[in-house]
């Protein structure tokens, strides 16, 4: 069976725990990614408590992304993006979500060796400390690629912090839209780091966050290949409506619907 969570925002809260409660499915949490949640509606996390009190099924969220620098060379940005990350990490604890999924955010107009070495090394030493608050709290960190043009970019980052508590989320539309590389090479690169992942479908060009029907990408060809990794990964569904989450749905391997 497909490990199956539903990406949620404010907006559509509702409508994802009611269909996640009906086929048995998780939810990851977007809302307190942005910074009108995070700074101008605290009392949204005793809301959040209060609909989440029965509900069964894994948690997760996405951190804050807008603006993040956690390698940046100004260490002023860097304490500002830890600060952000860890207000993430305690409203996770209180949502009971086990997982964080952050961006890395490099700079893919820069592509020389050494800024990229040393840009892997600040990535290093900022998730390593990170992954040691994390395992303390028991919330896993997965590093999700954007604009990332090669898988190394993450992998490297991964492979030099080297903790269980810091995992990759492979953005399958991301690798195709921001990559050239092919995307069984992504898992191949990333291989046992992938163990959570963001599923959609677009256009060809820009990000739209389609179902699994409405878009370039094919499904039938994917889902097959992420679950012959090493350790299968969480499927988020980073789908714009619930009613395309629905639609969606019959590619995935889950318990049969009630009748």
């Amino acid at each position: 069976m497909d490990k199956v969570i539903l990406a949620c925002d404010h907006y559509n809260f509702d409508e994802c725990l009611e269909l996640a409660n009906e086929r048995g499915l998780g939810l990851e949490i977007q809302t307190f990614a942005y910074p009108d949640a995070l700074d101008n509606h605290p009392e949204w996390i005793t809301v959040y408590e209060h609909k989440l009190r029965n509900f069964e099924g894994e948690r997760s969220m996405h951190g804050a992304f807008m603006d993040m620098t956690s390698a940046s060379l100004d260490p002023k940005i860097v304490a500002v993006t830890r600060d952000r990350y860890l207000q993430n990490l305690d409203i996770a604890a209180r949502l009971g979500a086990r997982a964080i999924v952050f961006h890395a955010n490099y700079l893919t107009t820069i592509r020389n060796a050494p800024f990229r070495r040393a840009w892997t090394d600040r990535q290093a030493q900022f998730w390593g400390r990170m992954a040691e608050t994390a395992e303390a709290m028991e919330i896993r960190l997965a590093l999700e690629n954007m604009w990332e043009y090669d898988p190394a970019l993450i992998g490297d980052v991964l492979r030099q912090v080297n903790s269980p508590w810091l995992i990759a989320c492979l953005d399958v539309g991301h690798v195709h839209l921001f990559s050239e590389v092919p995307f069984k090479e992504w898992l191949a690169d990333l291989g046992s780091f992938i163990q959570y992942s963001h599923l959609n479908n677009n256009g060809g060009r820009v990000d739209e966050h389609r179902g699994f029907d409405d878009g370039v990408l094919d499904y039938k060809t994917i889902l097959p290949m992420l679950r012959g990794l090493p350790t299968p990964p969480l499927m988020s569904l980073e789908i714009e409506s619930a009613a395309a989450m629905r639609r969606s749905l019959p590619y995935l391997d889950l318990v049969p619907a009630s009748k």
